[in-house]
């Protein structure tokens, strides 16, 4: 696999390798992606075979600008037009009815699809070189930590992607927040975007965490580490059963675990996080027995981070 700085060269490279069927792992605001051209079903196809994920879940296809969305989607509802307005380029991905030109493999058969103006530099340059949407999800073997570092990705996907463009550390290293209209809006899926900055738009909404696959990370078990995690107040666990152990809380210290990472000293949530997905990668190469992970309050950016813990730590037994 090769791994190159993201430069003007590297993203003209990668949209080459794009127009001709490559798969090619880039950074966004959020984690990295995996994107192949997302009008061509054999190149989407590829990314279900990298990532080994089911054909029942949906893709997320990211776009430069309106005269691109027009290219995916078939109209967009007012409170959805208006939420685009306000935090496009950004951590919102929207669910919209799709045109008959997305192929259904990018969206699990459903006459919707799940879309997003990415603000990170290099996923604008990469689409604005390919001149066409790019579908992309997480750039990682489906269901396990999402990458934040060319690193991660390297680690996780190994020879199977044509190329990575590393571009250091994702500025919210936590993935986009899904909102769908049926026809009121809802969340799929809780991100970096905190649900009280859509209520402040839209009013009051609901979050719809489990059912059918409509979009990404709705399933049961997900962005989980290989190490045993569960969900535990570190407190309460006697110091004999915290040896071989490591935790993650988001400002507490506990002794006598192996390792510890703490998200943010101050309890920042946007600091924490950014570091999310960083510690947990740091904890599950650790070699250690199991990962005590400290609840977070479900307010702001606390709700996605619990959303990714509890699917983590779903039919664990530790």
């Amino acid at each position: 696999m090769r791994i190159l700085p993201a430069n003007d060269a590297s993203v003209k490279h990668a949209a080459e390798l794009l127009r001709t069927g490559g798969v090619v792992a880039f950074p966004t605001e959020t984690v990295y992606g995996l994107g192949a051209l997302a009008l061509e079903p054999a190149s989407v196809a590829r990314i279900f075979e990298i990532k080994r994920r089911p054909r029942f879940d949906p893709l997320i296809v990211h776009v430069l600008n309106r005269a691109m969305l027009d290219e995916v989607v078939a109209n967009v509802p007012p409170l959805a037009d208006e939420l685009a307005r306000r935090f496009w380029p950004g951590p919102l991905t929207l669910v919209l009815p799709k045109r008959g030109s997305v192929p259904a493999l990018v969206t699990s058969g459903l006459p919707t699809v799940a879309v997003r103006m990415p603000s990170h530099r290099i996923a604008r340059s990469l689409l604005q070189a390919v001149g066409g949407p790019i579908a992309a999800p997480s750039a990682n073997r489906f269901g396990s930590l999402s990458p934040t570092r060319a690193e991660h990705v390297d680690e996780s996907l190994n020879d199977d992607v044509d190329l990575i463009l590393d571009g250091g550390s994702t500025e919210f290293g936590i993935e986009s927040t899904i909102v769908a209209f049926d026809p009121e809006p809802s969340v799929l899926r809780p991100g970096a975007l905190e649900i009280e900055a859509l209520e402040a738009i839209v009013g009051p909404i609901a979050v719809i965490s489990e059912g059918p696959a409509r979009a990404p990370g709705m399933l049961r078990r997900h962005y989980a580490p290989r190490t045993p995690l569960r969900l535990i107040d570190p407190a309460t666990v006697p110091v004999s059963e915290r040896v071989g152990a490591g935790v993650l809380s988001l400002r507490d210290r506990f002794d006598g675990y192996a390792e510890m990472r703490v998200l943010s000293p101050s309890g920042d949530l946007r600091e924490a996080a950014a570091a999310f997905f960083e510690a947990l990668h740091e904890l599950d190469s650790a070699k250690l027995g199991r990962i005590d992970a400290q609840p977070i309050d479900d307010g702001g950016l606390g709700l996605a981070m619990m959303d990714r813990l509890r699917r983590a730590a779903a039919s664990r037994n530790v």
